[in-house]
């Protein structure tokens, strides 16, 4: 079968553009279905999840399999061991997998799925609670589930109505939630994130230390607030590292100067010679803590309206000058201890 494409005309790209845009609205009022339709039984299924002695086993068919297999991976980040079972396979001695104290989420759009109908019982009889997140709360499945999930959507979100994409994001927003539920309850900490996650950014992000990373000493172009332009810029042509700490003779923090900001003298100024470090400088600079995470550290540089990649690494009292930190040092791999 061919198919006519229908690029090239203003009116075509518009149909697109308006389908494309479609999409996300009516994926986005599913999410609002789901999030309306939370109320008593999310806190019996975390309750469920809690009472569990064993794993979490999550199993769907088709576009539901692969979201169980997100939801699993989910749990498991948080600490709760989980595991998808694939329902066919489940059927053919997969169901080793499963033993009483396990509690098990089940998947399905329309709630008739053959191959879970034929599993829940068997899970039932294995002494496994059981949790639906299913798009009809009123079919056969939701009457076999211990709690069930409200995952219906008023559409799909492609023009015909036929490709699970509204129902497989809704399913997989509360299956989320379940395990943010779960991390709720559990006071589960960042650091407990982190050590489930020794080789991912998120993970190093939260294990890591500023002092880990930071530059210190000889590294670092430090000046004085008298010091001329022309030596600030010597400086840190010598240590590029994008800024220098502007401190007193007590080596208190008094200003930063960064790169942008030796680019916007050259640019208001005709002659740069009579300036000096203090002219230029930022006063009162955003620092960090040497004992900071580096999440903490990335925060303070992205969550402000303008962005900044370096930052002083201070002492409690913010005044004392350790080094700096840089947006490259968090994303690269290793570390370097400070002195």
């Amino acid at each position: 079968m061919s198919y006519t494409p229908l690029l090239g005309t203003m009116s075509t790209s518009d149909s697109l553009l308006r389908a494309v845009r479609d999409s996300i609205a009516i994926s986005a009022e599913a999410l609002s279905a789901a999030a309306a339709g939370v109320h008593d039984e999310f806190v019996r299924a975390i309750s469920l999840l809690l009472s569990g002695s064993g794993r979490v086993v999550v199993t769907g068919v088709g576009k539901s399999g692969h979201i169980a297999r997100k939801i699993a991976a989910t749990f498991c980040s948080i600490g709760t061991p989980a595991t998808f079972l694939h329902p066919v396979e489940a059927l053919h001695g997969d169901l080793g997998l499963c033993g009483e104290g396990d509690t098990a989420i089940l998947l399905s759009k329309s709630g008739t799925t053959a191959e879970l109908l034929r599993l829940a019982p068997i899970l039932r009889q294995s002494k496994l609670s059981l949790i639906g997140i299913l798009g009809n709360v009123e079919s056969p499945l939701a009457g076999l589930m211990d709690e069930v999930l409200d995952a219906t959507v008023r559409r799909e979100s492609d023009p015909h109505n036929l490709l699970p994409t509204a129902s497989a994001l809704a399913a997989l927003a509360l299956g989320d939630a379940l395990a943010i539920g779960l991390m709720t309850a559990k006071n589960f900490a960042p650091h407990e994130f982190s050590l489930r996650h020794p080789s991912g950014q998120l993970g190093r992000n939260l294990a890591l230390r500023v002092k880990d990373v930071m530059h210190t000493g000889d590294a670092v172009a430090w000046a004085s607030p008298g010091d001329s332009v022309k030596d600030l810029i010597v400086a840190m042509t010598r240590k590029p590292l994008g800024a220098a700490c502007i401190v007193d003779n007590a080596r208190r923090l008094v200003g930063l100067v960064t790169d942008g900001d030796l680019r916007r003298a050259l640019f208001n100024h005709d002659d740069i010679r009579p300036l000096r470090a203090a002219d230029i400088m930022t006063g009162r600079p955003v620092t960090v803590s040497p004992d900071a995470a580096l999440r903490d550290a990335l925060q303070l540089m992205e969550d402000r309206p303008s962005p900044i990649s370096v930052l002083p690494v201070s002492g409690p009292d913010e005044v004392t000058c350790f080094g700096l930190i840089r947006i490259h040092d968090i994303y690269q791999s290793g570390s370097r201890t400070a002195p």
